[in-house]
């Protein structure tokens, strides 16, 4: 779980949105840019999670992700953004060879990265209209975009999964256009994430394990491929992908990090 940590300091213009939608919350923060141009971005952003959640949503019968998992539709017949998630999705899978998945019981499920990607997609909505900076947090997820302010970052805390209202780790997008921090693990949602492997939760020395690099696409796949790989096998895979920093934390209370996670801390 992630938060955008507040700023003091004079900032331009701020407009501030809490969407519910996708079973979670949306906060969206907004810097700069001209009134009408930042509310009508801002509109379609919210409009566009609307509409992911009623083409990918596995919950709803008549969703297009669950009528093409049933084979009532064909991936031509479907929005062409369920093709290009399921590409991304499928790059996920081989660049960590198979830890990430889109299947769950046997059906596809590609719920393990859309909620990044539309976070994403929403906050280069908004980026579009003009604006100094945008930060949307998708349920702990952020995007960042541009600066809060001048020459302030942002800045986002991650929670301590052991130690409930204290934060394990402050990271600073100083000196990056965009930024993004995803953190999975058990202590919001218990033990959710599935072992790709056996298709049980995933059994795992881990806590959570937070994934900072541009794009929240990514980094949220690579944080739940990463938990269900496990520390040790983890740490090395997280290490060899390009412009990836990550924070693990394991059940005992033992801190593992990336080499260049300290110069995204502060």
């Amino acid at each position: 779980m992630s938060d955008t940590v507040a700023e003091s300091a004079a900032a331009p213009a701020v407009v501030r949105h809490a969407e519910e939608v996708m079973g979670t919350v949306f906060s969206f923060d907004v810097r700069g840019g001209d009134a009408d141009a930042v509310r009508a971005a801002l509109d379609e952003a919210v409009a566009s999670l609307h509409r992911v959640n009623e083409v990918f949503s596995t919950y709803r019968e008549g969703s297009q992700v669950s009528r093409l998992a049933r084979g009532e539709l064909t991936l031509e017949e479907c929005d062409p953004e369920v093709a290009e998630v399921l590409e991304l999705g499928a790059e996920a899978e081989r660049a960590s060879d198979g830890w990430f998945s889109m299947r769950y019981q046997g059906r596809l499920d590609p719920t393990g990265i859309v909620k990044g990607w539309a976070a994403e997609r929403a906050a280069r909505l908004i980026a579009a209209a003009g604006v100094s900076g945008v930060s949307v947090n998708g349920g702990g997820d952020v995007q960042l975009l541009g600066v809060p302010g001048p020459e302030r970052p942002w800045r986002v805390g991650v929670s301590d999964p052991l130690r409930p209202g204290g934060l394990a780790a402050v990271v600073s997008a100083a000196g990056a256009d965009e930024l993004a921090v995803a953190t999975s693990g058990t202590s919001e949602r218990g033990a959710h994430i599935v072992d790709p492997r056996t298709g049980r939760s995933a059994v795992t020395d881990l806590v959570a394990v937070t994934v900072v690099t541009p794009r929240l696409t990514w980094a949220d796949c690579w944080a739940t491929a990463a938990f269900a790989m496990g520390s040790r096998e983890a740490l090395g895979w997280l290490e060899s992908l390009p412009d990836v920093e990550a924070l693990l934390i394991t059940a005992g209370d033992e801190v593992r990090c990336t080499g260049g996670l300290a110069s995204r801390l502060g």
